[in-house]
């Protein structure tokens, strides 16, 4: 049983999946930065507050119905998703980008095996 677990604990999937975990928290702070910091103070100075909470807000007797609250919604989750991409998956498929490799001119003796065996096969 506790040798099942270790394979468990050290298969490949498991342990990205727990490095995954722990850059998320990690670069969770860095997008909630970038968002609170940086692009909501824009808004609030383009459209004269912080989100879009109170846009198309309508009252229903005593209650606000609120459906700027979707589009701050979606615009945070826009914010997440371009910082993901930009700052993760563009960095990590030029690292994983197999370099261009020449291909050298084949040796003498590579070229004399290929003539031998265009021979043999002619045989045949």
């Amino acid at each position: 049983m506790l040798q099942g677990f270790k394979e468990f604990i050290t298969r490949g999937n498991v342990v990205d999946l727990a490095v995954g975990v722990i850059i998320g928290a990690a670069f969770n702070q860095v997008v909630t930065a970038l968002n609170e910091k940086f692009l909501m103070p824009i808004i609030a100075g383009l459209f004269g507050q912080p989100n879009f909470d109170s846009v198309l807000m309508f009252h229903i007797g005593e209650s606000a119905v609120m459906p700027g609250a979707i589009i701050t919604a979606l615009v945070n989750f826009l914010i997440v998703a371009a910082a993901l991409y930009f700052f993760v998956v563009v960095p990590i498929n030029k690292m994983r980008k197999p370099a261009v490799v020449e291909e050298a001119a084949p040796t003498e003796d590579v070229v004399l095996l290929t003539q031998i065996r265009d021979l043999l096969a002619r045989q045949n």
